[in-house]
């Protein structure tokens, strides 16, 4: 087990820069998740910590050890990756134990290190078989147990559950946590899916055009994202932004559709009129007879759940994910509650939280 100190990474491909100047400190034993869409550097970002691409600047150090300049056989990681890698012609004790024959560990060693794993991951009578005659739940288990043998100071998944089926993809899910808190192994996974990224994760860090925007726990993230990219990537369905303008001394919010809602937290810092951008998550919006009318245009019944696509009276869109049953057309007047708000500044998207008291 080790820490994981990443400083100032950046990573340019010809005049294009990728990555920014990352930085992250990863505890010992400490699950992050990186999160992004696709374009973001987040594969990137663990490719470098692997080994697999040299920085253009920064400091990859593993157990306050700098690896930056070294290959990655003498990183001590295990890698898990999108597409297995298993090799066809081998059994799948042989593919498990492969790494450790090429390091020169005595057979009997091989034999234990593989038993072991295969038992943790159920796959003890998968043993004398060969990739083509696996599901493919089984091959990421295979590609998990030949990580596992390594007995690595750290574990790297690269979107390791995306060419799972949905079903296999939640068991895959549950299994890798359970498995890494009980081997309590330091692990970087990287994901586009935020369901898989709030599950996993000790810790998020949300990339953005190369940077990190964000660092923090999964439900920090969601209950204060940093940004409106932050706000609008997690979370399902995505965060309402409305536009609006700072009012009553900072008290308030004059929204551009039409009514002024009091903060419940204090007033922000800045200027009358100042561009605001406010966010409220589809959950937090309710039914209210004195609320804005809500022209539905698409209503997505889920069974325990609504979700209503409509429009307010000055055509902005608004996504509302009710309990129950809710009405299939029509109006729907919807309040705002101003303890659910989020505030942003317009221009930057950053989070704008209230001013100190004095």
């Amino acid at each position: 087990m080790a820490t994981l100190d990443l400083a100032g990474i950046r990573k340019s491909f010809g005049p294009v820069e990728v990555l920014h100047g990352v930085d992250l400190a990863v505890r010992d034993g400490e699950m992050i998740v990186i999160v992004g869409a696709s374009g973001c550097g987040k594969s990137t970002l663990l490719r470098i910590v692997a080994g697999l691409e040299r920085p253009s600047g920064g400091r990859v150090v593993i157990g306050g050890r700098d690896v930056t300049a070294l290959e990655p056989a003498e990183r001590d990681i295990a890698m898990v990756f999108q597409n297995y890698a298993l090799y066809p012609h081998m059994t799948v004790a042989q593919n498990m134990g492969y790494g450790l024959r090429i390091r020169g560990l005595p057979r009997a060693e091989i034999a234990r290190r593989v038993g072991e794993a295969a038992a943790l991951l159920g796959i003890e009578a998968l043993l004398d078989r060969r990739p083509r005659q696996l599901s493919g739940g089984q091959r990421q288990r295979v590609a998990m147990g030949r990580a596992i043998v390594r007995e690595p100071k750290l574990f790297l998944f690269d979107e390791p559950l995306s060419n799972l089926d949905a079903k296999l993809r939640v068991q895959m899910r549950a299994e890798i946590r359970r498995l890494q808190k009980r081997l309590g192994v330091t692990s970087l996974f990287v994901t586009h899916d935020q369901v898989e990224a709030m599950t996993l994760g000790d810790r998020l860090v949300v990339m953005h055009q190369g940077h990190a925007a964000q660092v923090a726990t999964p439900m920090e993230v969601f209950e204060r994202p940093a940004d409106t990219y932050v706000a609008g990537f997690i979370g399902s369905p995505a965060m309402n932004v409305l536009a609006g303008r700072l009012a009553e001394g900072g008290r308030a919010v004059a929204l551009a559709a039409g009514p002024v809602i009091r903060f419940a937290d204090g007033p922000r810092p800045g200027a009358e009129g100042e561009p605001l951008t406010i966010g409220i998550r589809p959950e937090h919006l309710r039914p209210d007879p004195a609320g804005l009318p809500l022209a539905l245009e698409l209503v997505e019944p889920l069974g325990s759940e609504t979700v209503l696509h409509g429009r307010l009276p000055g055509g902005e869109a608004l996504v509302v994910k009710l309990a129950g049953a809710a009405p299939r057309e029509g109006v729907l007047p919807i309040a705002l509650p101003p303890e659910a708000l989020h505030v942003f500044q317009a221009g930057s998207g950053k989070r704008l939280d209230p001013a100190p008291p004095a």
